[in-house]
């Protein structure tokens, strides 16, 4: 089994526990803000995604809105985090 599949069916396994074996720790928003693989989760929903040196804000929509202070402090913040560019 190669090393992608294992973390794939281990994540997946742990999933109702937000276990991610490839999360990266953040010292600040430790509820709400997370990273998984290559995604900027702020709550339950992906705001951005890295690509390379840049943040690139993915557009989403909860309950008809699609911006808030938080979710720009939560992805301003890790782009300064992660010395990324945000776009």
């Amino acid at each position: 089994m190669k090393l992608n599949e294992f973390k794939n069916q281990l994540n997946n396994m742990l999933g109702d526990l937000h276990i991610n074996v490839n999360s990266k720790h953040l010292s600040k928003y430790k509820q709400n803000l997370r990273i998984e693989g290559d995604y900027v989760i702020s709550y339950q929903t992906k705001v951005a995604k890295i690509c390379g040196n840049i943040l690139k804000k993915i557009e989403w929509n909860v309950g008809g809105r699609t911006t808030s202070p938080t979710t720009s402090k939560h992805i301003n913040y890790v782009a300064k985090e992660l010395n990324l560019l945000v776009k």
